[in-house]
């Protein structure tokens, strides 16, 4: 069956990457606001904490079952809701007039976001092929990364803009019209999807749904709770993470061979080449590179009493590295492959040892200017991660599992995001009581450490796809010489 290509589909690209950018922007846009949110609401620490912490733990909590839900009943019908419902989330939290309503508009809006996200991926396979493809999914893992880097930014702007006391209600109201011209414009550019026969019970994998929920609860609740002894009150939570997220595969199983629709087929993982491992070198690389704003932010905020837009601006060298190169990324990898991930990630791992070093070495006065380099490199290499591994990981997905391949993948990076930012965090307030620069220090080689790991993974698989590659080309041999003997 020939492929017409929709001849709307860079507009609707563009609409559903604008949505996208929200979502994954509030994962790291309040940070730089938390200070403000608590004198204007008199709010609690641990209440204040839970305006981050609750909208991560309902963004990853939601994304694979958002997935489905899109293969199931269309990714427009899914975009628009869960974009209206970001929309009016957004709102109710810029206006929430106490604590505890923004703790609740936050979970809404980390759950609209979590089945938001997806989407994205899922019309990405919808509506290209080919080379197109790979430079829509380019675009996609730009976005992603450059809405983590860009947050602190725009939060300082804005709180810059309307003023410390109510300045955190602009970080969420700047949501409503973006959100209603994108929801208006997807009206018209995203394409409806092909009505089909739809049984609920036979198509949606509830048993699944909550195997799964209770598992990726179990590791993130003990791990966003760390500042307050989470490790220590809930590690158990990490053993029935553990049991469900083997009954959950154990439950995959049987609904495939039961010839029922499984919430996250199994056999991505064993059956879809580069699938498992790019998952895991983008999962390990978020534990690394999303915890390295909250403490960037904490050494500039807190230990040399610069103002949230002050901090923001001492990290937009990433963002701006990050940006121009992700775009470049995502036309090369056709050409580089999996070469551009290992790359990039050995860029970041050198530019944040770069930075820890010259944390002891300069001033504190003179540390913004002085990072300023090594960021810009370790920008260059993010945007060559994020992106070119989106598109070498999904590559081959097929296009009936496209969106909750793509929440999986989001899933696993979400958790890394969670991690990281705990254990980092952790380990700058262990040695604060030494110096904030020795504790930059150590949480920047920590990151550095994390992103190694997620270097040594990207290694592997290059070598498995160049012996994928290598038998491919043997068999191709083979085969011609069958055809035409001597």
């Amino acid at each position: 069956m020939s492929y017409e290509p929709d001849p709307r589909r860079w507009k609707a690209l563009a609409v559903s990457l604008t949505a996208g950018f929200m979502g994954l922007l509030d994962v790291s846009i309040v940070n730089v606001a938390l200070p403000s949110m608590q004198a204007g609401l008199h709010a609690s620490s641990g209440g204040i904490r839970w305006v981050v912490s609750g909208y991560a733990l309902a963004f990853g909590l939601v994304l694979v079952t958002g997935g489905r839900l899109g293969d199931a009943f269309g990714r427009r019908n899914m975009f628009l809701g869960a974009l209206a419902a970001f929309v009016i989330t957004s709102a109710l939290a810029g206006a929430a007039p106490n604590e505890t309503t923004l703790v609740l508009a936050r979970l809404a809006q980390g759950l609209a976001a979590g089945m938001l996200t997806p989407q994205n991926t899922g019309l990405i396979q919808d509506l290209f092929r080919g080379a197109e493809r790979g430079r829509a999914f380019g675009m996609f893992g730009a976005v992603v990364g450059i809405s983590t880097a860009v947050g602190p930014i725009l939060g300082g702007v804005i709180l810059a803009l309307f003023g410390t006391q109510d300045g955190w209600r602009w970080v969420f109201y700047v949501n409503v019209p973006i959100g209603v011209l994108a929801f208006a414009l997807a009206l018209r550019m995203l394409p409806r999807s092909e009505k089909k026969q739809f049984r609920l019970r036979s198509e949606i994998d509830f048993v699944g749904i909550a195997l799964l929920a209770v598992a990726v609860l179990g590791v993130l609740l003990p791990v966003i709770d760390s500042d307050s002894g989470g490790f220590a009150k809930l590690w158990w939570l990490f053993l029935v993470a553990l049991a469900f997220g083997f009954a959950f595969v154990r439950w995959e199983h049987s609904v495939v061979r039961r010839g029922r629709s499984p919430l996250l087929d199994t056999r991505l993982f064993t059956d879809t080449p580069g699938y498992a491992a790019g998952a895991a070198v983008g999962a390990l690389y978020f534990c690394g590179f999303a915890g390295i704003w909250l403490v960037f932010a904490m050494f500039f905020q807190q230990g040399l009493g610069y103002s949230p837009l002050q901090s923001g601006l001492s990290v937009t060298p990433f963002a701006l590295g990050s940006a121009v190169s992700a775009a470049v990324a995502g036309r090369l990898v056709p050409r580089f492959g999996r070469r551009l991930t290992v790359t990039g990630l050995a860029m970041v791992a050198v530019g944040l040892l770069a930075v820890a070093v010259l944390a002891e070495l300069v001033p504190p006065s003179a540390s913004g200017w002085a990072f300023a380099l090594p960021l810009v490199f370790a920008g260059v290499g993010g945007g060559m991660v994020i992106s070119p591994n989106t598109t070498l990981t999904l590559e081959c997905v097929p296009v009936r599992m496209a969106g909750v391949a793509g929440g999986a993948l989001q899933t696993g990076q979400r958790i890394g995001t969670a991690i990281g930012t705990a254990v980092l965090a952790s380990v700058f307030g262990l040695v604060i009581g030494r110096g904030y620069p020795l504790a930059l220090t150590v949480a920047l080689a920590c990151a550095a450490l994390l992103t190694c790991g997620a270097l040594a993974l990207a290694i592997a698989e290059l070598r498995a796809r160049r012996r994928r590659a290598a038998e491919e080309e043997r068999e191709g041999r083979e085969a011609t010489a069958d055809v035409h003997p001597a």
